[in-house]
């Protein structure tokens, strides 16, 4: 079945609570296990130490959010509009493994366990992600962390781009982990994993972020509400909405959805196995 902007499957969502037999799990530091040649911490650079979830300075600035007409798979609701971020953000470097969530929640509610520890965990709602924060706070009393917010994210995905994706108009399956039978028009086809892959084993985008497109999609912490229709400073999503915004695509799904403009949506309360998430650092 396709995953045309008009037909969307949904992110193999269910709702209730995760039942999985969970697996146990080395509790690997990150870096390392996966072999990603990733500078050491420094000024831009902030690494949680109970986890070795890696965090990455991504500096203030304006950008236009949203997608221009004419563009292929834009959906009407992308309303170009100009928004400024007016502070600096530590925004995951990687999406958050399964070993870094069994880290701190003491189980793996993932369904693709046998990816392995460095896979993305998934199968997680907006809710459990809430917990997950809170349980890692607790950890690390001196920090704080939340989900990024929609302008962040896109923002962060661009990196200074305008084009569909970080690396161009055209997305293949050797630049990030989607269903490869439904490319871009006028692309060929590529590869259909069929499940997630381990973080990091595509090329980042211009500001060392790894799979801002595909793997898995991406919670963010906003409700998703209609784009402002002028310019927007440090914009939140709260509205009366029922359903968050979730971005960046799954290996689900076809190319168009990985899109940095693209948005989508669940209820809080869903699980899906291709539903993660990164974090934000707070106030760093």
């Amino acid at each position: 079945m396709a995953t045309s902007s008009s037909s969307r499957r949904n992110a193999g969502a269910s709702r209730g609570a995760a039942a999985d037999t969970v697996a146990a799990l080395a509790l690997a530091v990150l870096i390392g296990c996966v072999g990603i040649d990733v500078p050491s911490a420094g000024p831009d650079v902030w690494v949680e130490p109970a986890t070795g979830m890696r965090f990455v300075r991504v500096p203030a600035g304006s950008f236009t959010m949203g997608t221009p007409p004419g563009v292929p798979g834009r959906e009407p609701e992308e309303i170009p509009h100009e928004v400024t971020l007016t502070r600096d953000f530590y925004l995951g470097q990687f999406e958050v493994t399964q070993a870094q969530w069994a880290t701190v929640m003491q189980d793996n509610p993932s369904h693709f366990q046998a990816c392995g520890p460095d896979c993305p965990v998934e199968r997680v709602s907006w809710l459990d992600v809430q917990a997950f924060i809170a349980a890692l706070e607790a950890r690390a009393p001196d920090s704080r962390f939340r989900l990024p917010t929609e302008a962040e994210w896109e923002y962060a995905c661009r990196a200074g781009t305008s084009t569909r994706y970080a690396m161009g108009d055209r997305l293949t399956t050797d630049l990030a982990n989607f269903d490869g039978r439904y490319p871009d028009p006028g692309a060929p086809a590529g590869v259909s994993r069929g499940t997630p892959v381990p973080v990091g084993s595509f090329p980042p985008n211009g500001w060392g972020l790894y799979d801002m497109h595909g793997n898995v999609w991406e919670w963010t912490d906003d409700w998703h509400c209609p784009y402002p229709t002028g310019a927007a400073i440090d914009p939140r999503g709260v509205c009366e909405a029922g359903k968050r915004v979730i971005r960046g695509g799954s290996w689900f799904f076809d190319a168009n959805s990985a899109r940095c403009g693209l948005r989508y949506d669940h209820d809080p309360r869903d699980l899906g196995f291709s539903l993660g998430f990164r974090l934000v650092r707070v106030g760093q």
